[in-house]
């Protein structure tokens, strides 16, 4: 049995009353106010914020380990799974490919920080030239913009007439 508090009128600011209120409980995994010391993949995804199919992925990368399953059951996932998925997701949205991601689980293993940070350098030279391109290729958009903007009596468009050229 949980306790809340409940006015027992509108305008009541002293005189708050004590009222049981039966809340049922539906087991560690289905409302997630008590957290279970290992959790099925479906609430794993949930927490993780992924898709169950994402994780079942990772796991065929190499990237997560997979629990073995008991014979009549569902596989059950530790808590720590969530720092790994986690780790995974930064180092996506750093630019990380998940054959690197790979990389940096088995440098974290090895505590080879020097590795890592060569790992990072080499990943910052990439895009530094990802960078250089697409500044390139933005400069060529411009010119072709301000060619239709010129707007000279030419028949068809200047952009379509420049990637039609051989």
């Amino acid at each position: 049995m949980v306790f809340s508090l409940h006015e027992a009128t509108a305008g009541c600011f002293n005189s708050c009353l004590l009222i049981p209120v039966y809340t049922p409980y539906y087991g560690t995994e289905s409302r997630g106010m008590f957290m279970a010391s290992e959790l099925r993949i479906g609430r794993v995804a949930k927490l993780a914020g992924v898709n169950v199919e994402t994780i079942r992925y990772y796991q065929r990368r190499g990237l997560l380990a997979e629990p073995d399953k008991p014979h009549m059951g569902y596989r059950r996932y530790p808590l720590d799974i969530m720092k790994h998925i986690r780790f995974i997701k930064r180092a996506q949205a750093l630019g990380f490919a998940l054959e690197e991601i790979a990389e940096l689980l088995r440098l974290e293993e090895a505590g080879a920080c020097a590795e890592t940070r060569a790992l990072a350098a080499h990943k910052m030279q990439l895009i530094d030239r990802k960078l250089e391109d697409l500044t390139s290729i933005r400069k060529a958009l411009a010119g072709l913009v301000q060619q239709c903007d010129r707007k000279q009596p030419v028949k068809g468009c200047p952009i379509i007439q420049v990637l039609e050229q051989d």
